[in-house]
């Protein structure tokens, strides 16, 4: 049986720590769901469509991993792909105080989907979407934060 994880998140936009995670995760499993939710609390700046384009650019060198969007709960998500597992990944104590809380719930709802935490290459322990687009907004150097292609598409967003 071939090992199936998903990878959700808001990826608005995909940074070098998702892609760090992602790239990890393809080694380990035979197949990645990468899976835009959305996210009622947070403003994106991309829409569902252009994040999942950026993350299809990104992982293009990745066989296994596809990319995909879900509105609804991610275990109903993970049933429909028939995975056992769910990649995330940790920077700091704060993103696993928050994580255990989600993985606890998703248990609760599946016993059968496992989450399993990564951490976050240390380069990147500080990298968060957020922080990304502030930081391009007042036109700063991203390109060590960012795909090309993103940093291509903040910088074309910043113009409109």
């Amino acid at each position: 049986m071939a090992s199936i994880a998903v990878c959700p998140g808001s990826f608005d936009p995909i940074t070098n720590g998702h892609l760090d995670i992602i790239q990890r995760g393809a080694k380990i499993f035979d197949k990645v769901y990468v899976v835009v939710l959305s996210n009622s609390s947070k403003k994106p700046l991309f829409s569902v469509e252009e994040r999942k384009e950026l993350i299809r650019e990104v992982t293009k060198h990745l066989p296994n991993v596809e990319v995909d969007s879900y509105h609804g709960l991610l275990v109903d998500y993970a049933k429909e792909k028939e995975a056992k597992a769910i990649l995330r990944g940790l920077r700091a104590v704060s993103d696993f105080e928050y994580e255990m809380q989600i993985t606890s719930m998703n248990r609760v709802l599946n016993d059968q989907l496992e989450t399993f935490f990564m951490m976050t290459n240390s380069q990147y322990s500080f990298l968060s979407s957020s922080i990304v687009k502030e930081v391009a907004k007042y036109n700063a150097d991203i390109s060590d934060l960012v795909p090309p292609a993103v940093e291509k598409a903040l910088k074309e967003k910043r113009m409109k």
